[in-house]
């Protein structure tokens, strides 16, 4: 009789299971990996799992270079608001600065250009160039940081309030394995920086780039594994770069300028992480308009 009560209970567990196990192959069959990326996986509470999958992108990096771990400059859909809000900020700022010509305001037409770079709407760029008369007064400020593994760090705000800006900065850095630190200005170097796809290979976009006045070209990649290519220039001779390359048949992307590592480090995986999680936060303050590191990327 126990056997038998041991067969039915068994019997009964399976007929349950069933519908579960469909389930779990539709949803296979369904799913995509560009889809499980940074998704969590929801259950009906009747097939809640004793643990749940969870897929990040940065739990699949792997191999992938930091530039991919970290934030970068394309904003995903989630984030683009928040770039948007902060090019506005940085428009509003140039205008007040050097007056809303972007031919006489070289500051001005940079931003500008990097307002295209990520699609920012010509609606909403006009829009915060009329808007600067009306808005607060703002202040430059360009912050010095280590963070996890000994990284230099340069953190851009604009800000109103810079006694509320440097709190809400220390507090971030020290909670996180940061500190601000005098002397990381020293790793990284003024540049005009021009991105485009990389459709040329690498000898050609040396020669593009002695021709359209440029200094130097690198090869990148962007999150999505597409290949990119830094032109790397004098910040009086940016306009004049792109103008060059787009001359030559070159398709850029953005242009702006940028502050470019001239030294790096390497970091293990949990120092990678720890200073993923730092920039994102820092990224996420409302006076932060950009962050700069010398991670050296992953082979």
């Amino acid at each position: 009789m126990a056997a038998l009560a041991v067969r039915g209970l068994g019997l009964r567990c399976r007929q349950q299971l069933l519908p579960c196990m469909l389930l779990g192959n539709r949803l296979s069959a369904s799913l995509t990996p560009s889809l499980l990326a940074g998704t969590r996986l929801s259950w009906p509470s009747w097939t809640q799992p004793r643990c749940s999958l969870h897929c990040s992108p940065l739990a699949l990096a792997g191999h992938n270079k930091w530039s991919k771990v970290k934030h970068i400059k394309g904003p995903k859909d989630s984030a683009r608001s928040r770039v948007f809000m902060k090019l506005a900020m940085m428009l509003r700022h140039a205008v007040r600065e050097g007056g809303a010509n972007p031919d006489f305001n070289t500051q001005l037409g940079n931003i500008i250009e990097q307002c295209r770079g990520v699609n920012m709407p010509k609606a909403s760029i006009e829009a915060a160039m009329k808007g600067a008369d009306k808005s607060k007064a703002s202040s430059y400020a360009l912050y010095e940081a280590r963070g996890p593994g000994g990284s230099s760090l340069l953190i851009e705000i604009l800000t109103d309030n810079n006694t509320r800006s440097h709190q809400e900065i220390k507090h971030i850095l020290n909670k996180n394995g940061g500190a601000l630190s005098d002397g990381a200005r020293h790793s990284f170097q003024r540049k005009g920086v021009v991105m485009s796809a990389g459709e040329v290979p690498l000898d050609r976009a040396l020669e593009l780039a002695i021709e359209a006045g440029a200094e130097d070209v690198r090869e990148m990649e962007d999150e999505e594994e597409r290949p990119l290519l830094q032109f790397l220039c004098d910040v009086s001779s940016l306009r004049s770069v792109r103008e060059a390359l787009q001359a030559l048949g070159v398709q850029t992307l953005s242009a702006g300028p940028e502050f470019v590592a001239c030294s790096s480090v390497q970091l293990s995986d949990s120092e990678l992480e720890a200073a993923s999680k730092l920039l994102e936060l820092l990224n996420d303050c409302h006076d932060v308009i950009r962050v700069y590191d010398n991670i050296q990327p992953l082979s």
